[in-house]
């Protein structure tokens, strides 16, 4: 009888689980906020922060709020919230209603995904460092830095956050390779279409296509062209 009310209860436990979903929190910064130098305590807190905007809608938690939620002492929520607005890995907009007046305070969590990237270069240069002597002897032709920046220059603006782990997903998750997703941005400023959607769906062809190279790319998109 009492295994049954454990198993019960466990029944019940899940159900709670499910129904309150879940929170988007980037594989990346799972992976590499050691890199980025976060401790254990400074990562969750940006989780935190996720979960509060997400799926409670509060873009500016109270502080009491975040340490009721952390295991960690409230001085060390504290000082840890203080190193990552110092640090530039988080930051605190301002900004005033223009018909009531009133001030309302938010945080901003897209240094960290600019930090999330440049930590992700990082490893990919690391990656790149260790190969063969062989390979060290023609080095790409462009750089994984530069994936970002080359976005930007196109979109004519800084990348959102969505934006930014759309490209590390692509990179990380899809391992589709950078030239790759270049000629696809290419081909989407080519077409008027520059849209994160449309980049995506020019991928998810190729992809479907066994299309791997900027030259295979070429060559399909010339067939498919030349076959309107």
């Amino acid at each position: 009888m009492a295994k049954g009310e454990d198993r019960k209860q466990i029944e019940r436990g899940m159900a709670a689980a499910m129904q309150a979903g879940g929170v988007s929190i980037p594989v990346m910064l799972l992976r590499l906020y050691k890199r980025m130098k976060l401790s254990d305590t400074e990562a969750m807190l940006l989780i935190q922060l996720m979960a509060y905007k997400d799926k409670e809608g509060k873009d500016f938690p109270t502080l009491e709020e975040l340490q009721g939620r952390m295991s960690a002492q409230p001085d060390t929520v504290i000082k840890a919230l203080q190193r990552l607005l110092k640090d530039q890995v988080l930051q605190i907009d301002e900004e005033i209603d223009p018909q009531t007046g009133i001030l309302s305070e938010s945080y901003n969590l897209t240094p960290m995904y600019r930090k999330l990237a440049d930590a992700w270069t990082e490893e990919a240069r690391e990656g790149r460092g260790s190969a063969s002597p062989a390979s060290k002897a023609a080095p790409a032709k462009t750089e994984a830095a530069d994936i970002f920046t080359v976005f930007e220059k196109e979109f004519a603006r800084p990348l959102t956050p969505m934006e930014c782990e759309t490209v590390s997903q692509w990179l990380d998750r899809d391992r589709y390779p950078e030239e790759l997703i270049l000629f696809a941005l290419k081909e989407a400023v080519f077409a008027g279409v520059i849209h994160f959607r449309y980049i995506d769906r020019i991928l998810l062809e190729w992809n479907r296509n066994r299309v791997q190279t900027p030259e295979q790319a070429r060559e399909y998109t010339q067939k498919f062209r030349g076959g309107r």
